[in-house]
């Protein structure tokens, strides 16, 4: 029965519209129960699949130049000519407005595209039964083990006196660049810290704090661009944050 009444919320899941109370009950029953997990694992799979899919389908460079062409303005009598020299101030401030609005738009689309993608490596690692590569508590472990597996380095904190506890690491991608995804366990919940180039992830540099079912945070240093994602509360997110900040 527990199965059947959380099988119809796993679409809400995996995009990110569960509530936060609902969203951790559901990761604590994916963790005991394998089929739900790999139902859950199947549709990240698949949500994955069909964002790349729908990348395909993007007009060419040749076809956006035929229908410009063929939207080409004509020419047009003296009066024509005068009333658009007359209204060119009015159509610049237009054109800013929506250029902006356009761009603005873009941006936030692209960070959600981000977040989404993060979201999903958070839940597919959590659904899957070998959810890191390298099992170790031991920062002094995990960091060796990425040399030659990524393009950089990285330091990880002393989690000593604290309730935090890393369970291990993997390479993950984003965008198809490689980056580190650690997983850090607070309680009973997973946290994923994500680990990539600065300027592959620059865009979503000033994205909220609570994205989908998740708390999250980010931040640039040293060349590097730093995602902590989770269930756990927000104190929590921000705690674990800053001891990665004064370990880099």
């Amino acid at each position: 029965m527990a199965c059947e009444a959380w099988h119809a919320k796993l679409d809400l899941y995996v995009d990110g519209e569960l509530g936060p109370a609902e969203a951790r009950a559901l990761a604590v029953h994916l963790r005991e129960c394998a089929a739900c997990a790999a139902d859950a694992l199947e549709r990240v799979q698949m949500k994955r699949a069909t964002a790349v899919a729908g990348k395909r389908y993007e007009p060419s460079v040749a076809l956006r130049a035929k229908i410009a062409k063929q939207i080409a303005p004509r020419p047009r009598s003296a009066f024509s000519r005068a009333w658009t020299i007359i209204a060119i101030p009015a159509l610049l401030v237009l054109i800013a407005s929506v250029a902006v609005n356009s761009y603005v738009r873009r941006e936030r689309t692209q960070r959600q595209r981000v977040y989404s993608e993060l979201a999903d490596l958070h839940v597919a690692a959590l659904a899957s039964a070998t959810p890191v590569d390298v099992i170790s508590t031991d920062r002094h472990t995990v960091k060796p083990w990425f040399q030659g597996r990524i393009p950089f380095t990285f330091n990880l904190p002393e989690l000593q006196g604290t309730d935090f506890t890393l369970v291990g690491g993997r390479v993950t991608y984003l965008a198809q660049t490689p980056g580190a995804h650690l997983i850090y366990q607070l309680r009973k919940h997973e946290i994923s810290v994500f680990i990539f180039q600065e300027r592959e992830s620059e865009v979503v540099a000033s994205a909220p704090m609570n994205v989908l079912s998740f708390n999250v945070e980010n931040w640039s240093q040293n060349g590097l661009h730093y995602f902590v994602l989770g269930d756990a509360s927000t104190g929590d997110i921000e705690a674990l944050s800053r001891l990665l900040k004064n370990a880099g």
